[in-house]
């Protein structure tokens, strides 16, 4: 695995943190989750079967957790010496909390000389925001994201999904990578930092460009394609097909896959842009078409005239295909005393060292005492840290 050898004290909860450390772990870091003593809220929250949460376990697998009270000197002694073996130390606080913690960078960059430090907040270490509270919503709200998802009838939208929350994640886990092989060239360290608005508002695209091109803000357009027509849903005899010929070459495809080739010399559709001006007209001649034959008639007649196409699909359709099952997008991993946990699989495809689950997500504190053995705590000293009953759990697994 690409990053076996490298250690993260990972310090975040909920989601954008624990995902940006996932990605580090199934690429082969070794990730200590330092937790409260009351843990991670995500281990209390979405379905919890056999005293997992299904959430948490996605979220945390191939870590290690180390349950600590940093509020207590024991605790914050026990986590600076952590620190001295780490590579990595991730937080997603506001600014400002690491350094009141007493783990501002000259500090960090004491305990461990190079050391990477990722940080994940919600506005950005500076600006007149930098010290708001924010989560996804907040995030897809003050990002413009909102304002170009929806339609006019409905009004602004959020994404069903914590988009803000998993790009940011991504973000984070990119820059880590990127000051590690920095580091393997000049030796120094790094402070990297993603926050929530700034890495939705980079997802902007096209809509970003073409205002700050105009200063304009194109309307929003739901499942239609602000640029593109005909680009969107369209209705078969069962439902909902998605169709995206994305310039004019597949735009004729289409036309001829539907039997609608006397459309080329009607003046409404000569071009896109005409085509986007009469938008309701072009996608009313071709829903006359497909209304009349079911979505699989028309999944085969597209994609074998090379039009981009594919049904609107649940989960439980999407975690069924025969392609999601191909890639291994599902796994299904054993977590001791909490049965079997299904979760999504690997977006990475790694062909010289793949990601794998080298272990599932951990109980509260399950790797205390072992972890600290490993960096030089005697059982007194664990047990002073983390009780007696870390110490006799930790023998009791080994």
């Amino acid at each position: 695995m690409q990053l076996t050898g490298i250690r993260v004290v990972d310090l975040t909860r909920i989601i954008s943190g624990p995902f940006c450390s996932m990605l580090l772990a199934d690429m082969g870091a070794d990730v200590i989750k330092i937790e409260p003593p009351e843990g991670d809220p995500v281990r209390q929250q979405g379905v919890i079967l056999e005293g997992m949460s299904w959430y948490f376990a996605a979220c945390n697998r191939n870590k290690r957790s180390v349950r600590l009270d940093l509020r207590s000197k024991e605790g914050m002694a026990a986590l600076k010496h952590l620190l001295q073996t780490a590579d990595v130390v991730i937080d997603n606080f506001r600014p400002g909390v690491m350094d009141a913690m007493g783990l501002d960078w000259d500090t960090l960059n004491t305990l461990s000389p190079g050391i990477i430090h990722t940080s994940i907040n919600g506005f950005g270490e500076t600006g007149p925001y930098a010290k708001r509270p924010a989560f996804d919503f907040i995030a897809q709200a003050m990002s413009g994201f909102m304002s170009m998802n929806g339609t006019p009838d409905t009004g602004p939208m959020r994404s069903g999904l914590p988009i803000s929350d998993t790009v940011a994640g991504t973000y984070a886990a990119l820059g880590t990578v990127a000051a590690l092989f920095r580091r393997t060239q000049t030796g120094q360290g790094e402070r990297v930092c993603a926050s929530l608005v700034d890495s939705l508002l980079s997802y902007g695209a096209f809509a970003s460009a073409n205002f700050l091109a105009t200063g304009e803000q194109a309307p929003t357009t739901g499942n239609d394609h602000p640029l593109v027509a005909p680009y969107g849903l369209f209705t078969a005899f069962d439902g909902d097909i998605a169709v995206a010929p994305s310039n004019d070459m597949v735009y004729g495809k289409l036309l001829t896959a539907l039997g609608l080739t006397h459309l080329h010399d009607d003046p409404r559709f000569a071009n896109n842009a005409a085509r986007v001006k009469h938008r309701a007209q072009i996608n009313a001649a071709i829903n006359a078409v497909t209304q009349h034959h079911p979505k699989s008639h028309w999944i085969d007649v597209l994609n074998r005239a090379g039009v981009p196409c594919g049904t609107v699909m649940s989960l439980a359709e999407v975690y069924d295909d025969p392609q999601i099952r191909s890639q291994e997008m599902v796994l299904d991993v054993p977590h001791p005393g909490h049965g079997t946990v299904r979760m999504n699989g690997f977006p990475l495809k790694f062909k010289q060292a793949p990601c794998g689950i080298r272990h599932p997500a951990p109980d509260l504190g399950a790797d205390t005492a072992d972890i600290l053995r490993e960096t030089g705590y005697d059982e007194a000293a664990i047990a002073e840290v983390a009780g007696p009953s870390a110490v006799s759990a930790a023998a009791a697994h080994r």
